[in-house]
């Protein structure tokens, strides 16, 4: 059943992805520990910060989901490969776990969300079990690594900061990022917060 965005506000670690991207196959030895913050506005739509650790340096980008007719469903605004993402909240206990589904039109991606960076076995299970309910596979599934000496979020221990152009959309602040610390792989971060659909 879907969740309403109230219980989803708050800190959450992303776990585990699946998707048939590219960049996440080509690039599975190289993830990093990412994050994300989720501010409820108006009681409906959701504000969601998510933070990267790139080359030294957390990055943010902000994003906005829009509440959709159905409960749990949200619509990501954006624009180009950013507009018309479905983002549906499949199962959540809102104290430890939540698994998403992002889909753009014929292109799904499923990810694992964690009050902390770690899940039980159970959760995972169930992840794994969602995931292939939508035709993917472990061979596509990634799981991310834990922020290990950063006991608790970087932002909160004084890491170097910089923001993907906030307030600016999502779109624009790919746009700066792109600009910045990344152009040797100019779409390594927002792979991870958008749904990677492939070409």
């Amino acid at each position: 059943a879907g969740a309403g965005p109230e219980p989803l506000a708050g800190r959450w670690f992303l776990v585990g992805m699946a998707s048939r991207c590219g960049y996440l196959a080509e690039h599975s030895h190289r993830l990093e520990a990412t994050a994300m913050t989720v501010t409820v506005l108006d009681g409906q739509s959701l504000d969601i910060s998510t933070f990267r650790k790139l080359d030294g340096i957390c990055w943010e980008i902000r994003q906005r989901y829009l509440p959709a007719q159905a409960r749990g469903r949200f619509l990501l605004k954006g624009e180009g490969d950013w507009a018309g993402v479905d983002v549906v909240v499949g199962e959540t206990d809102h104290s430890s776990y939540a698994i998403l589904y992002y889909q753009k039109g014929r292109s799904i991606s499923v990810k694992l969300y964690g009050r902390t960076s770690r899940v039980s076995d159970a959760v995972a299970d169930k992840f794994e079990q969602r995931v292939r309910a939508v035709g993917l596979s472990e061979d596509v599934t990634y799981y991310f690594p834990t922020y290990g000496g950063w006991h608790t979020v970087p932002w909160e221990q004084g890491a170097p900061m910089a923001r993907a152009a906030p307030g600016k959309g999502p779109a624009a602040g790919t746009e700066a990022l792109q600009r910045g610390e990344r152009e040797a792989h100019p779409h390594g971060f927002e792979q991870f917060v958008a749904p990677c659909h492939p070409q």
